[in-house]
Protein backbone atom coordinates (compact mmCIF):
# COMPACT_ATOMS: atom_id res chain seq x y z
CA UNK A 1 0.00 0.00 0.00
CA UNK A 2 1.72 3.22 -1.35
CA UNK A 3 0.34 7.02 -0.58
CA UNK A 4 2.36 10.10 -2.17
CA UNK A 5 1.85 13.27 0.12
CA UNK A 6 1.65 16.77 -2.12
CA UNK A 7 5.02 18.46 -2.57
CA UNK A 8 6.13 21.60 -0.45
CA UNK A 9 7.06 24.81 -1.90
CA UNK A 10 10.33 26.44 -0.24
CA UNK A 11 9.17 29.72 -0.22
CA UNK A 12 6.54 28.51 3.04
CA UNK A 13 9.68 26.40 4.64
CA UNK A 14 12.42 28.54 4.58
CA UNK A 15 13.65 30.82 8.00
CA UNK A 16 13.86 34.25 6.68
CA UNK A 17 16.96 34.41 4.32
CA UNK A 18 19.92 36.16 6.25
CA UNK A 19 22.12 39.09 4.24
CA UNK A 20 25.11 37.23 2.50
CA UNK A 21 27.23 34.53 4.21
CA UNK A 22 29.87 36.94 5.16
CA UNK A 23 27.77 38.00 8.02
CA UNK A 24 25.33 35.20 8.06
CA UNK A 25 25.33 31.86 10.50
CA UNK A 26 21.86 30.51 9.75
CA UNK A 27 20.41 29.39 13.15
CA UNK A 28 23.99 29.68 14.25
CA UNK A 29 24.08 33.15 14.52
CA UNK A 30 26.02 34.54 18.02
CA UNK A 31 29.53 32.77 19.04
CA UNK A 32 30.66 30.14 17.25
CA UNK A 33 32.91 27.40 18.96
CA UNK A 34 34.46 24.34 17.53
CA UNK A 35 36.15 22.42 20.07
CA UNK A 36 38.64 19.74 20.19
CA UNK A 37 37.56 16.07 22.44
CA UNK A 38 39.93 12.91 21.70
CA UNK A 39 39.36 9.49 21.18
CA UNK A 40 41.35 6.49 21.80
CA UNK A 41 39.13 3.75 20.46
CA UNK A 42 38.48 2.80 17.02
CA UNK A 43 37.04 -0.63 15.28
CA UNK A 44 39.36 -2.74 12.93
CA UNK A 45 39.86 -0.79 9.72
CA UNK A 46 37.21 -1.93 6.63
CA UNK A 47 38.40 -2.38 2.93
CA UNK A 48 36.59 -1.62 -0.18
CA UNK A 49 38.37 -4.08 -2.21
CA UNK A 50 37.70 -7.54 -2.96
CA UNK A 51 40.21 -8.98 -0.42
CA UNK A 52 38.01 -6.63 2.12
CA UNK A 53 34.37 -8.09 0.77
CA UNK A 54 34.25 -4.54 -0.74
CA UNK A 55 33.41 -3.26 3.05
CA UNK A 56 32.97 0.50 3.06
CA UNK A 57 31.81 1.53 6.77
CA UNK A 58 28.96 4.53 6.57
CA UNK A 59 26.53 4.69 9.71
CA UNK A 60 26.20 3.34 13.46
CA UNK A 61 23.90 2.13 15.81
CA UNK A 62 23.95 2.04 19.45
CA UNK A 63 22.30 -0.98 21.18
CA UNK A 64 22.46 -0.84 24.96
CA UNK A 65 21.83 -4.36 26.89
CA UNK A 66 19.06 -3.24 29.56
CA UNK A 67 20.63 -5.45 32.51
CA UNK A 68 23.96 -4.94 31.65
CA UNK A 69 25.48 -2.21 29.74
CA UNK A 70 29.18 -3.80 28.79
CA UNK A 71 26.89 -6.63 27.00
CA UNK A 72 25.77 -3.58 24.61
CA UNK A 73 26.32 -3.40 20.64
CA UNK A 74 27.36 -0.83 18.03
CA UNK A 75 25.88 -2.20 14.43
CA UNK A 76 27.37 -0.78 12.10
CA UNK A 77 26.76 -0.84 8.43
CA UNK A 78 29.43 -1.31 5.58
CA UNK A 79 27.67 -1.34 2.51
CA UNK A 80 28.28 -4.10 -0.12
CA UNK A 81 30.24 -5.43 3.12
CA UNK A 82 27.02 -6.19 4.63
CA UNK A 83 26.72 -5.29 8.57
CA UNK A 84 29.31 -5.41 11.41
CA UNK A 85 28.32 -6.05 15.13
CA UNK A 86 30.93 -4.71 17.39
CA UNK A 87 31.62 -4.31 21.10
CA UNK A 88 32.10 -1.90 23.84
CA UNK A 89 35.48 -2.07 22.97
CA UNK A 90 35.50 -1.07 20.09
CA UNK A 91 36.07 -5.43 19.17
CA UNK A 92 34.67 -7.32 15.84
CA UNK A 93 31.92 -9.86 16.78
CA UNK A 94 30.70 -10.47 14.07
CA UNK A 95 30.18 -9.67 9.85
CA UNK A 96 26.93 -9.90 8.35
CA UNK A 97 26.97 -10.36 4.62
CA UNK A 98 25.00 -8.90 2.63
CA UNK A 99 22.79 -11.82 1.16
CA UNK A 100 19.86 -11.29 -1.38
CA UNK A 101 17.03 -9.96 0.25
CA UNK A 102 14.18 -12.80 0.34
CA UNK A 103 12.43 -11.40 -2.19
CA UNK A 104 12.10 -14.04 -6.18
CA UNK A 105 14.03 -10.97 -8.11
CA UNK A 106 16.25 -9.89 -4.74
CA UNK A 107 19.84 -9.15 -5.56
CA UNK A 108 22.88 -9.31 -2.94
CA UNK A 109 22.29 -6.02 -1.08
CA UNK A 110 24.06 -3.06 0.09
CA UNK A 111 23.62 -1.43 3.42
CA UNK A 112 23.31 1.82 3.97
CA UNK A 113 22.27 3.06 7.25
CA UNK A 114 20.84 0.99 10.38
CA UNK A 115 18.51 2.38 13.40
CA UNK A 116 17.18 -0.07 16.59
CA UNK A 117 13.22 -0.85 16.78
CA UNK A 118 12.61 -2.22 20.11
CA UNK A 119 10.44 -4.44 21.56
CA UNK A 120 8.94 -6.05 18.19
CA UNK A 121 6.92 -9.02 18.58
CA UNK A 122 9.21 -11.79 16.72
CA UNK A 123 8.01 -15.26 17.13
CA UNK A 124 6.07 -14.04 19.95
CA UNK A 125 8.53 -12.57 22.39
CA UNK A 126 9.29 -8.98 22.66
CA UNK A 127 12.46 -8.68 20.33
CA UNK A 128 14.74 -5.80 19.79
CA UNK A 129 15.74 -5.56 15.96
CA UNK A 130 17.76 -3.73 13.66
CA UNK A 131 16.35 -2.38 10.63
CA UNK A 132 18.52 -1.99 7.42
CA UNK A 133 18.02 0.26 4.37
CA UNK A 134 19.44 -1.68 1.50
CA UNK A 135 19.80 0.06 -1.54
CA UNK A 136 20.82 -2.58 -3.88
CA UNK A 137 16.68 -3.75 -3.47
CA UNK A 138 15.15 -0.55 -2.26
CA UNK A 139 13.79 -2.08 0.34
CA UNK A 140 13.94 -2.32 4.51
CA UNK A 141 16.03 -5.32 6.25
CA UNK A 142 15.17 -6.58 9.48
CA UNK A 143 17.88 -8.36 11.61
CA UNK A 144 16.73 -9.87 15.18
CA UNK A 145 19.23 -9.04 18.15
CA UNK A 146 20.23 -11.86 20.48
CA UNK A 147 19.08 -10.54 24.26
CA UNK A 148 22.23 -12.15 25.31
CA UNK A 149 23.99 -9.20 23.43
CA UNK A 150 27.99 -9.63 23.50
CA UNK A 151 28.17 -12.61 24.79
CA UNK A 152 26.34 -13.98 22.06
CA UNK A 153 27.58 -16.53 19.33
CA UNK A 154 25.91 -14.41 16.95
CA UNK A 155 24.06 -11.39 18.00
CA UNK A 156 22.18 -10.82 14.58
CA UNK A 157 20.07 -12.92 12.66
CA UNK A 158 17.94 -11.64 9.84
CA UNK A 159 14.39 -11.70 10.34
CA UNK A 160 13.14 -9.97 7.13
CA UNK A 161 9.56 -11.10 6.06
CA UNK A 162 9.75 -12.21 2.04
CA UNK A 163 8.04 -9.91 -1.14
CA UNK A 164 8.41 -6.92 0.44
CA UNK A 165 7.79 -3.77 -1.52
CA UNK A 166 10.08 -1.47 -2.91
CA UNK A 167 10.42 1.98 -0.90
CA UNK A 168 10.63 3.82 -4.10
CA UNK A 169 10.49 2.03 -7.20
CA UNK A 170 7.76 0.53 -9.03
CA UNK A 171 9.65 -2.42 -10.40
CA UNK A 172 13.18 -3.76 -10.47
CA UNK A 173 14.43 -2.60 -13.64
CA UNK A 174 13.64 0.86 -11.55
CA UNK A 175 15.47 -0.33 -8.58
CA UNK A 176 18.80 -0.74 -10.96
CA UNK A 177 19.02 3.03 -11.86
CA UNK A 178 19.72 3.18 -7.97
CA UNK A 179 17.45 5.79 -6.76
CA UNK A 180 16.75 3.82 -3.87
CA UNK A 181 16.32 3.48 -0.15
CA UNK A 182 19.55 5.57 1.81
CA UNK A 183 18.96 7.52 4.72
CA UNK A 184 17.11 5.15 7.46
CA UNK A 185 15.72 6.09 11.51
CA UNK A 186 13.04 4.52 13.56
CA UNK A 187 10.20 5.93 15.06
CA UNK A 188 8.10 4.38 18.00
CA UNK A 189 5.48 6.80 18.84
CA UNK A 190 3.36 4.48 21.21
CA UNK A 191 3.81 0.88 22.55
CA UNK A 192 3.12 -1.28 20.08
CA UNK A 193 3.44 1.36 17.03
CA UNK A 194 6.87 1.68 15.16
CA UNK A 195 7.73 3.16 11.74
CA UNK A 196 10.48 3.46 9.62
CA UNK A 197 11.94 6.65 8.03
CA UNK A 198 13.74 6.28 4.48
CA UNK A 199 15.13 9.00 2.28
CA UNK A 200 16.06 8.40 -0.89
CA UNK A 201 19.22 8.48 -2.90
CA UNK A 202 19.81 11.23 -5.62
CA UNK A 203 16.18 12.24 -4.47
CA UNK A 204 14.68 14.95 -2.60
CA UNK A 205 11.88 11.96 -1.26
CA UNK A 206 11.55 10.80 2.34
CA UNK A 207 8.84 7.85 3.18
CA UNK A 208 7.49 6.60 6.24
CA UNK A 209 6.83 3.12 6.78
CA UNK A 210 4.58 1.17 9.23
CA UNK A 211 6.67 -1.91 10.71
CA UNK A 212 4.68 -5.32 10.86
CA UNK A 213 5.48 -8.39 12.36
CA UNK A 214 4.00 -12.17 11.41
CA UNK A 215 4.79 -15.91 11.11
CA UNK A 216 7.04 -15.10 8.30
CA UNK A 217 9.13 -12.43 10.01
CA UNK A 218 9.53 -8.37 10.11
CA UNK A 219 8.09 -6.25 7.27
CA UNK A 220 6.49 -3.11 6.53
CA UNK A 221 2.94 -1.61 4.43
CA UNK A 222 1.46 1.70 4.32
CA UNK A 223 4.56 3.64 2.70
CA UNK A 224 4.11 7.67 2.37
CA UNK A 225 5.91 10.23 0.52
CA UNK A 226 6.68 13.25 0.57
CA UNK A 227 8.89 15.61 -1.72
CA UNK A 228 11.16 17.77 -0.11
CA UNK A 229 11.86 21.48 -1.71
CA UNK A 230 15.00 21.00 -4.40
CA UNK A 231 15.09 24.57 -5.10
CA UNK A 232 14.98 27.99 -3.12
CA UNK A 233 14.37 31.65 -3.46
CA UNK A 234 16.78 33.46 -2.70
CA UNK A 235 16.74 37.65 -1.15
CA UNK A 236 18.26 38.67 -4.73
CA UNK A 237 15.49 37.17 -6.41
CA UNK A 238 17.41 34.53 -7.89
CA UNK A 239 16.41 30.22 -8.02
CA UNK A 240 19.31 28.50 -6.30
CA UNK A 241 19.41 24.69 -7.34
CA UNK A 242 22.38 22.99 -5.24
CA UNK A 243 24.36 21.76 -8.38
CA UNK A 244 24.68 17.73 -8.72
CA UNK A 245 25.33 15.91 -11.88
CA UNK A 246 22.66 15.32 -14.21
CA UNK A 247 19.84 13.28 -13.20
CA UNK A 248 20.38 13.73 -9.35
CA UNK A 249 18.99 15.69 -6.71
CA UNK A 250 19.76 17.78 -3.58
CA UNK A 251 19.30 14.26 -1.61
CA UNK A 252 18.73 14.11 2.08
CA UNK A 253 20.53 10.80 3.98
CA UNK A 254 20.84 11.54 7.55
CA UNK A 255 17.61 11.10 9.71
CA UNK A 256 16.77 10.65 13.37
CA UNK A 257 13.58 11.77 14.99
CA UNK A 258 12.71 12.77 18.52
CA UNK A 259 11.16 10.22 20.39
CA UNK A 260 9.22 12.70 22.95
CA UNK A 261 7.58 14.74 20.40
CA UNK A 262 7.88 12.99 17.17
CA UNK A 263 9.69 15.72 15.26
CA UNK A 264 12.07 14.16 12.04
CA UNK A 265 15.52 15.98 11.70
CA UNK A 266 17.05 15.04 8.46
CA UNK A 267 20.22 16.27 6.51
CA UNK A 268 19.70 17.48 2.87
CA UNK A 269 23.25 17.53 2.56
CA UNK A 270 23.91 20.20 0.37
CA UNK A 271 21.42 22.51 1.92
CA UNK A 272 21.41 21.88 6.09
CA UNK A 273 19.39 20.58 8.26
CA UNK A 274 15.53 20.36 8.41
CA UNK A 275 12.78 19.97 10.87
CA UNK A 276 9.89 18.16 9.92
CA UNK A 277 6.78 16.87 11.90
CA UNK A 278 5.25 13.56 11.86
CA UNK A 279 3.59 11.81 10.19
CA UNK A 280 4.90 13.49 6.95
CA UNK A 281 2.27 16.08 6.04
CA UNK A 282 1.35 17.04 9.08
CA UNK A 283 3.26 20.12 9.59
CA UNK A 284 4.97 22.52 7.13
CA UNK A 285 8.83 21.48 7.63
CA UNK A 286 11.62 24.41 8.61
CA UNK A 287 15.01 24.39 7.88
CA UNK A 288 16.82 25.03 10.50
CA UNK A 289 20.99 25.66 9.31
CA UNK A 290 22.08 25.92 6.09
CA UNK A 291 25.39 24.87 5.07
CA UNK A 292 28.28 27.74 4.24
CA UNK A 293 27.85 27.38 0.55
CA UNK A 294 23.81 27.60 0.68
CA UNK A 295 22.83 29.91 -2.80
CA UNK A 296 26.35 29.77 -4.51
CA UNK A 297 25.75 29.37 -8.41
CA UNK A 298 27.63 26.30 -9.17
CA UNK A 299 28.39 25.02 -12.62
CA UNK A 300 28.36 21.09 -13.48
CA UNK A 301 31.81 19.91 -15.29
CA UNK A 302 31.58 16.67 -16.91
CA UNK A 303 35.21 16.58 -17.38
CA UNK A 304 36.42 16.44 -13.79
CA UNK A 305 32.55 15.56 -12.59
CA UNK A 306 32.67 18.07 -9.84
CA UNK A 307 30.75 21.52 -9.21
CA UNK A 308 32.52 24.82 -9.72
CA UNK A 309 30.95 28.41 -8.58
CA UNK A 310 30.34 30.44 -11.49
CA UNK A 311 31.50 33.63 -9.81
CA UNK A 312 34.16 32.53 -7.32
CA UNK A 313 33.25 36.36 -5.76
CA UNK A 314 29.67 35.43 -5.47
CA UNK A 315 28.62 36.09 -1.96
CA UNK A 316 26.44 32.67 0.04
CA UNK A 317 23.44 32.65 2.25
CA UNK A 318 24.47 30.20 4.33
CA UNK A 319 25.20 29.55 7.98
CA UNK A 320 28.69 29.11 9.76
CA UNK A 321 27.94 25.54 11.79
CA UNK A 322 27.91 23.16 8.82
CA UNK A 323 30.04 22.28 5.10
CA UNK A 324 28.54 20.45 3.00
CA UNK A 325 27.84 17.48 2.94
CA UNK A 326 25.52 17.98 5.77
CA UNK A 327 25.52 13.92 6.84
CA UNK A 328 24.54 12.18 10.07
CA UNK A 329 22.22 13.31 12.53
CA UNK A 330 21.19 11.71 16.25
CA UNK A 331 19.98 13.05 19.36
CA UNK A 332 21.08 12.77 22.92
CA UNK A 333 18.39 13.51 25.15
CA UNK A 334 18.85 15.28 28.61
CA UNK A 335 16.17 15.47 31.37
CA UNK A 336 12.60 16.40 30.72
CA UNK A 337 12.51 17.68 27.12
CA UNK A 338 16.11 18.85 26.99
CA UNK A 339 18.35 17.52 24.71
CA UNK A 340 21.04 18.04 21.87
CA UNK A 341 20.81 17.51 18.11
CA UNK A 342 24.32 16.63 16.58
CA UNK A 343 25.30 16.84 12.86
CA UNK A 344 28.16 15.45 11.30
CA UNK A 345 29.86 18.40 9.04
CA UNK A 346 31.42 16.40 6.19
CA UNK A 347 32.69 18.92 4.69
CA UNK A 348 35.11 20.11 7.17
CA UNK A 349 35.37 16.96 9.43
CA UNK A 350 33.42 19.17 12.41
CA UNK A 351 30.17 18.45 14.03
CA UNK A 352 27.50 21.25 14.70
CA UNK A 353 25.26 20.70 18.19
CA UNK A 354 21.79 22.23 18.32
CA UNK A 355 19.42 22.51 21.28
CA UNK A 356 16.46 20.01 20.85
CA UNK A 357 14.25 22.68 22.61
CA UNK A 358 12.65 25.91 20.82
CA UNK A 359 14.08 27.26 17.71
CA UNK A 360 17.02 24.42 17.97
CA UNK A 361 19.62 27.35 18.80
CA UNK A 362 22.86 26.53 17.43
CA UNK A 363 25.28 25.53 20.52
CA UNK A 364 28.20 25.11 19.01
CA UNK A 365 30.80 22.71 16.93
CA UNK A 366 33.36 19.90 17.83
CA UNK A 367 35.82 17.93 16.51
CA UNK A 368 37.08 14.81 16.96
CA UNK A 369 41.29 14.31 17.24
CA UNK A 370 42.54 11.08 17.89
CA UNK A 371 44.59 9.95 20.63
CA UNK A 372 47.01 7.05 19.57
CA UNK A 373 44.90 6.44 16.50
CA UNK A 374 44.10 8.84 14.13
CA UNK A 375 41.89 11.58 13.59
CA UNK A 376 37.91 11.19 12.73
CA UNK A 377 37.61 12.79 9.03
CA UNK A 378 35.33 12.94 6.60
CA UNK A 379 32.24 11.93 9.39
CA UNK A 380 29.33 10.01 7.49
CA UNK A 381 27.26 8.67 10.06
CA UNK A 382 26.86 8.63 13.81
CA UNK A 383 25.28 7.97 16.82
CA UNK A 384 25.10 9.01 20.49
CA UNK A 385 23.58 7.47 23.65
CA UNK A 386 22.46 9.26 26.67
CA UNK A 387 22.53 5.90 28.23
CA UNK A 388 25.93 4.57 30.46
CA UNK A 389 27.66 2.16 27.91
CA UNK A 390 30.27 0.10 29.41
CA UNK A 391 32.79 2.28 30.80
CA UNK A 392 31.05 5.42 28.79
CA UNK A 393 29.24 6.47 31.90
CA UNK A 394 27.71 9.52 30.41
CA UNK A 395 26.90 8.06 27.44
CA UNK A 396 28.74 7.79 24.24
CA UNK A 397 28.87 8.91 20.44
CA UNK A 398 29.92 6.83 17.63
CA UNK A 399 31.05 8.05 14.16
CA UNK A 400 32.09 7.10 11.05
CA UNK A 401 35.95 8.00 9.97
CA UNK A 402 36.79 8.10 6.29
CA UNK A 403 39.50 7.95 5.37
CA UNK A 404 40.78 5.18 8.54
CA UNK A 405 44.47 6.14 9.15
CA UNK A 406 47.48 5.09 10.79
CA UNK A 407 49.52 2.20 11.43
CA UNK A 408 47.72 -0.54 11.47
CA UNK A 409 46.52 0.51 8.08
CA UNK A 410 46.84 -0.18 4.83
CA UNK A 411 48.33 3.26 2.96
CA UNK A 412 47.03 1.29 -0.28
CA UNK A 413 43.72 0.44 -0.04
CA UNK A 414 40.67 2.77 0.88
CA UNK A 415 40.05 1.72 4.80
CA UNK A 416 37.08 3.19 6.62
CA UNK A 417 35.66 2.32 10.47
CA UNK A 418 34.40 3.78 13.27
CA UNK A 419 35.40 5.71 16.49
CA UNK A 420 33.95 6.24 20.22
CA UNK A 421 34.10 8.70 22.02
CA UNK A 422 32.78 9.65 25.51
CA UNK A 423 29.81 12.17 25.19
CA UNK A 424 30.94 13.52 28.81
CA UNK A 425 33.54 14.70 26.78
CA UNK A 426 31.88 16.84 24.37
CA UNK A 427 29.35 18.12 26.98
CA UNK A 428 32.53 19.18 28.90
CA UNK A 429 34.27 21.15 26.19
CA UNK A 430 30.94 23.27 25.11
CA UNK A 431 29.71 23.91 28.26
CA UNK A 432 26.68 21.86 27.81
CA UNK A 433 24.26 20.07 30.20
Amino acid sequence: MRRRLAGLSAALLLLPLLAPAAASAGAGHGDHRTATVTTSVETPPLYDDEAGGNASGDDPAIWVHPDDSDRSLVVATAKEGGLRVYSVAATELQSVAATPAPRADGVPGRFNNVDIAYGLRVDGRATDVAVVSDRYNDQIRFFAIDPAGADAVAPLTEVTAPELEFLFSPDRATVAEDHTAYGLAVYQPRRGAAYAVVTQEGSTTIATARLTTGPDGVGYTDVEHLSMPGEFTLPDGTTWVPCEEPGVEPQLEGVAVDRRTGTLYATQEDVGLWRVPLPLGSGAPRLLDKVRDFGVHDAYDPETEECAPVDPAAPSYGGTNLTADAEGVDIWYGPGRTGYVIVSSQGDDTYGVYALTGRNRALGAFRVAGDGVDDVNGSDGLAVSNAPVGEYGSGLLVTHDEPETGPDVDPDRDATGFSYVHWGDVAEALHLR
